[in-house]
């Protein structure tokens, strides 16, 4: 019995690649901080698991929300064939369900935190679930994922309390042009299918050279924003470490990925980012421990 329950756990994190929270999660944590610190307010075990309990339910709503839109698109694509619904490892009807209880655990979740975020919460729906659409019409998709995933630090900041404020959205616009940036690198593996399905990307519409230059530029962006973030917020030496381990791995995955050399996608996509998230946390972490 329970190894039947673990196997259908097992294919729901695969539906949802649990593992790719590392993106937005660690950005929502240093939100939940920026909220105490602003507060000046000691931890909150409630406030945390509630924000925690919003990145799992919103992450698996957007993610099987997607899974399901693009089903028909992935059947066709060889590099996403194998997915769990295309291959007929879950059922549509069960995806779904799958999707109602993230987006009903997820309203729930906003609901215990405060009547701000509870209101805001369609808002949010509607920009990680609308992403999934967007490749049909726009190349301009990267950065909706990218919006999707920064409302994570303005969200956890909302949370605790309960107004916006500049220094979270200095690190949502961090996550919106670090995602962008590397999503478009992810989206060199499929150009000659989007071409031919015509969907939109920026590697399908300016070609493999120079979406790796509109990459890096990005990039460049969400490192500025991060220092703007860390001189705003009058951080110490262990923050600026981070940001510095941060900015070399976002240089790093432009050497690794060459115009005539991409078999290194998977790896800048998911290894160097999943890390340098982490790494910047763990920095922030230390550094808010230390000064108190």
């Amino acid at each position: 019995m329970g190894i039947k329950i673990f196997n259908k756990l097992s294919k729901y994190a695969s539906l949802v690649k649990i593992a790719h929270t590392v993106f937005a999660l660690p950005f929502a944590i240093i939100g939940f901080y920026l909220g105490l610190i602003h507060q000046n307010s000691v931890f909150d075990y409630r406030k945390f698991l509630l924000i925690l309990l919003c990145v799992f339910f919103a992450r698996n709503a957007a993610m099987s929300f997607n899974r399901i839109i693009d089903r028909n698109i992935d059947k066709l694509n060889p590099r996403t064939q194998s997915r769990d619904i295309p291959s007929g490892k879950i059922l549509l009807r069960n995806a779904v369900i799958f999707l109602v209880i993230n987006i009903l655990g997820f309203i729930l979740s906003t609901y215990f935190i405060n009547s701000l975020c509870f209101f805001l919460s369609p808002v949010a729906l509607a920009v990680i679930l609308g992403y999934s659409f967007t490749k049909r019409f726009t190349f301009f998709a990267h950065f909706v994922l990218g919006m999707g995933l920064s409302l994570a630090p303005i969200g956890a900041y909302l949370a605790v309390t309960g107004h916006f404020d500049l220094l979270p959205i200095l690190y949502s616009l961090t996550v919106l042009f670090w995602v962008g940036g590397f999503d478009i690198i992810y989206a060199l593996g499929d150009i000659n299918f989007d071409r031919k399905q015509k969907l939109h990307s920026i590697p399908q519409r300016f070609g493999i050279t120079k979406s790796l230059i509109i990459s890096a530029t990005i990039h460049l962006f969400a490192f500025m924003f991060i220092i703007t973030a860390g001189i705003f917020g009058n951080d110490g030496l262990l923050f600026w470490i981070g940001v510095v381990v941060f900015g070399i791995l976002l240089f790093y995955q432009h050497i690794i990925v060459k115009p005539n050399d991409l078999k290194r996608i998977n790896v800048a996509f998911f290894t160097f980012n999943g890390i340098s998230s982490i790494i910047l946390l763990i920095f922030f972490l230390l550094d808010y421990y230390i000064s108190l």
